[in-house]
């Protein structure tokens, strides 16, 4: 396989969960204007909301795409404000920072609701979700995080789902740094809606998000939502009957998301961008680990998509200095998010290969000496930690 252009114009690799390294034919689609209301547009919104359903597979024909402006917050809020009707309840599942923004976020709407809350990353499992639905009937939905990048795992989405329709509720999914990369069939694991973002696995730029309902759900949908902007049952309506979206679109965002699908499709659609993601974090883990570097979880729960590292417990080692070196020599890292110890993240994702999670790894060698770090072997509390997570 030939190597992964580097990005054309110097700029850093962004290893970060998105927004994301990007390929320059997708920064240069958005180069033209284009007419919101035009038939040439009109043609483009129909191509992406069919190409993303053709990723459902077989189950796609239940299924319609509803593409959302803004970030992927807003696309969840969204999802969350359309599907949850006001006299709903939720069991938010919880084990980092995007579950507890659903909370949150469902505080903000007024919708009763129930966390289940692993702390930083202990995963949720299909035996506690089935016994908070078993204590508690008056619960509808069950909202869960398919990759939580607080911490890099991939949370165990079918057994969540297997127990959440067992129970007769209904499963909505924030798939948004794992859709386009993970399989995920509804043949295989049952939802009623997923949420997802341009800028994650496909590798488009930010602008919007794109819900990814049953046709049901959508019909049910009306008059559930708290705002006019963020109603997906108004804007599929109107999607569907016009061509158009409600409201201004991200014209030059659509068009190099097109783009960004034309690349994931020639790459082998998801089965081959989840495949280059693991051999980026497989890549990226040797080599850490061969530096003294110990990842935050064991191989099983470790997702293509972005690994979190403990920091070395060696006092000379600094994570201020270590960022701006590594930024320095064309790398942006991320931060952990962990509580109980200290952290930081590496992304796999976005126009990158094993050659440059290499160059990744040089990188940091040469920074640990550049800083006189003569270990990186992180302290015991950090070790503990990450034995709360056996199976």
């Amino acid at each position: 396989m030939p190597q992964i252009e580097p990005p054309r114009l110097g700029e850093p690799y962004l290893l970060t969960p998105g927004p994301l390294t990007t390929a320059y034919s997708v920064k240069a689609a958005m180069l033209r204007d284009w007419g919101s209301w035009d038939g040439d547009f009109r043609a483009m919104t129909a191509s992406l909301r069919a190409q993303l359903l053709a990723m459902l597979g077989a189950a796609a024909a239940d299924y319609d795409c509803v593409p959302m402006q803004g970030s992927g917050s807003f696309a969840v809020e969204a999802m969350l404000g359309s599907f949850i009707p006001k006299s709903g309840k939720v069991l938010v599942l919880a084990n980092g920072a995007y579950g507890l923004r659903a909370a949150e976020t469902l505080r903000y709407l007024g919708r009763a609701h129930v966390v289940l809350d692993k702390g930083d990353y202990l995963p949720p499992r299909g035996v506690e979700v089935a016994k908070l639905l078993a204590e508690d009937p008056a619960i509808t939905h069950v909202v869960a995080i398919h990759c939580e990048t607080s911490s890099g795992i991939l949370n165990p989405i079918a057994e969540i789902s297997a127990a959440t329709y067992a129970a007769g509720r209904k499963l909505l999914i924030d798939s948004m740094s794992a859709f386009g990369a993970v399989h995920l069939d509804p043949a295989e694991v049952r939802f009623e809606a997923l949420v997802s973002s341009a800028n994650k696995c496909i590798e488009g730029v930010p602008g919007f998000g794109f819900v990814l309902a049953k046709h049901a759900e959508l019909a049910a949908a009306r008059g559930n939502s708290h705002s006019l902007a963020l109603d997906i049952h108004a804007q599929w309506a109107y999607m569907n009957k016009t061509g158009q979206w409600r409201y201004t679109p991200p014209t030059h965002v659509v068009a190099a998301f097109l783009e960004a699908l034309r690349l994931h499709k020639a790459e082998g659609g998801v089965a081959g961008r989840g495949a280059r993601y693991a051999n980026n974090r497989d890549t990226l883990v040797e080599g850490m680990r061969a530096l003294g570097f110990e990842t935050l979880l064991a191989d099983k729960w470790l997702s293509p998509i972005i690994t979190t590292f403990f920091c070395p417990d060696d006092a000379a080692f600094d994570f201020t200095r270590f960022y701006d070196a590594l930024k320095s020599r064309g790398f942006i890292i991320y931060p952990g998010k962990l509580t109980a110890v200290e952290s930081f993240r590496i992304g796999c994702i976005g126009q990158m290969d094993a050659h440059t999670m290499r160059a990744v790894v040089a990188a940091v060698g040469e920074t640990l000496a550049e800083m006189g770090v003569a270990s990186a072997k992180p302290p015991a509390l950090a070790l503990a930690e990450r034995a709360k997570l056996t199976d």
